[in-house]
């Protein structure tokens, strides 16, 4: 019996999905990134070539995930790919750290981003980012839960404003820019070794969010087809945007003038008056509304998925009989973010607590998900695949390779959160175990034709 997510009707086009992609990725780590990215570049040539490194890198991991999700199409996306690949313990353990510390983490680290600067233009008291953040996630929530379809076009609409935004920004950085290319940056030559890779790892980050293109490959019209396209222009228009953002910068400031920015506005100011700081807060605050969709919308497929294979978190696994959203997904999805957001409010920087909270967990399962891409090719070698990586197995080797560079800084660079994140990770270890007594005797005496709609079988 298949489960009633495999039943659903598709209804994402491939531009509502490329969207919804660019969207989750670009978002506010590209107003920030850029001076971290500068103090650690030894000239422009080293900076713009580690941007075009950082797209290079997430094109190699967009292609391995392009052959697992058009051989695998399912709305559980990573979960599922681990749930074969591994068997139902550790891809219980990667659902529960999506819920509790990855995606829950990353969506209350967005919402306050986004507080922040809607309260400057928005002002709601001395608690009003906090009150912003916490609107963001609750209105987001009810769009989803109206169906695939309406947050799918709201999504599209979020991200062709965000790339017209950013455009406005880029193009104010050319026209305020009077900083010759290849002029000294006076950063240490020394300093360049040990920081390139550092810088890297914000690279990287700016760039990450593009694996949640396997939540869409339920949802996806044709995915076996689709979702190459999807991953490669979705991609392909990151890197071009980002490079483009970092020319115009380099344009306006010079390196080391860069390095020494706290904002990028000044450009923007310069160009548009008084009506820059208003530009500026906007293209913030809609990209980061563009990548709170985008994320919520991945992430309750993934608790939606758990809740089929796990009987215990079963109430979790029903669609809406009007428009099919998985409701009970998305209605605990935003609980659980917006207790995160009350905790990182009593916090000195609560953006920062919750992205130190969720790397290191991000990072492990996306190794593990690239060394599934060796597992299925080992158990099924003359298989027919929808897509192939090109050039096998130097892709997934790069990928796998970099998940674990950026799993070490993310626990050598990160503070106590990393830790926090760890440990509530952990914590699912005794949850499955005891879930999995529970299901066993729940269970006893029942066949498994009734029962292989909540439990995984190997080999489905």
């Amino acid at each position: 019996m298949k489960a009633d997510y495999e039943n659903a009707v598709p209804q994402l086009s491939v531009a509502h999905a490329v969207a919804m992609l660019i969207g989750i990725v670009v978002g506010i780590g590209i107003f920030k990134t850029p001076i971290m990215v500068a103090a650690n570049s030894s000239n422009e040539a080293v900076f713009i070539a580690l941007w075009i490194a950082g797209g290079a890198l997430t094109l190699v991991g967009a292609l391995c995930y392009a052959e697992l999700g058009s051989a695998h199409p399912h709305s559980g996306g990573e979960y599922h790919y681990l749930h074969r690949a591994y068997g139902p313990a550790l891809s219980f353990l990667f659902a529960w750290g999506r819920i509790s510390v990855m995606q829950s983490g990353a969506i209350a680290a967005v919402a306050f981003a986004y507080g922040d600067y809607a309260a400057t233009l928005v002002p709601l008291g001395p608690a009003g980012a906090a009150l912003h953040a916490v609107l963001a996630v609750v209105v987001l929530a009810i769009l989803q839960l109206l169906g695939t379809g309406p947050s799918g076009r709201t999504q599209l609409v979020l991200t062709t404003m965000t790339l017209v935004l950013v455009l406005v920004i880029a193009v104010a950085a050319f026209m305020a820019g009077g900083q010759p290319f290849a002029q000294d940056s006076g950063i240490p030559q020394d300093a360049v070794s040990m920081s390139a890779g550092l810088a890297l790892v914000f690279i990287l980050l700016t760039y990450g969010g593009w694996n949640e293109a396997a939540y869409l490959a339920g949802e996806l019209r044709d995915a076996r087809r689709n979702l190459v396209r999807v991953l490669i222009i979705g991609a392909g228009t990151v890197t071009v945007l980002y490079v483009l953002v970092n020319l115009a910068l380099l344009s306006a400031f010079g390196l080391a003038g860069l390095a020494r920015q706290t904002v990028v506005t000044g450009p923007v100011n310069e160009v548009y008056g008084e009506a820059g700081s208003i530009i500026i807060g906007l293209a913030i605050c809609i990209a980061a509304l563009s990548t709170l969709n985008g994320t919520m919308f991945t992430g309750a497929r993934s608790i939606y998925a758990l809740a089929q294979d796990f009987r215990p978190f079963g109430g979790l696994g029903h669609r809406s009989t009007r428009n099919a959203a998985p409701a009970n997904a998305i209605i605990t999805q935003a609980a659980i973010a917006l207790a995160l957001i009350a905790y990182g409010a009593t916090m000195r920087d609560g953006f920062t607590a919750m992205v130190e909270y969720t790397a290191p967990a991000f990072w492990s399962f996306l190794f593990l998900i690239g060394l599934s891409l060796f597992i299925f090719r080992w158990r099924t070698p003359d298989i027919e695949l929808p897509f192939r990586v090109p050039l096998y197995p130097v892709p997934p080797v790069i990928f796998c390779a970099t998940s674990l560079y950026l799993l070490y800084s993310s626990l050598v660079y990160t503070g106590a959160g990393a830790l926090t994140g760890v440990a509530i990770l952990a914590s699912g270890i005794p949850l499955y175990w005891l879930g999995r007594r529970k299901s066993s005797k729940a269970g006893a005496g029942e066949s498994a034709s009734e029962t292989s709609g909540t439990r995984y079988v190997p080999g489905e």
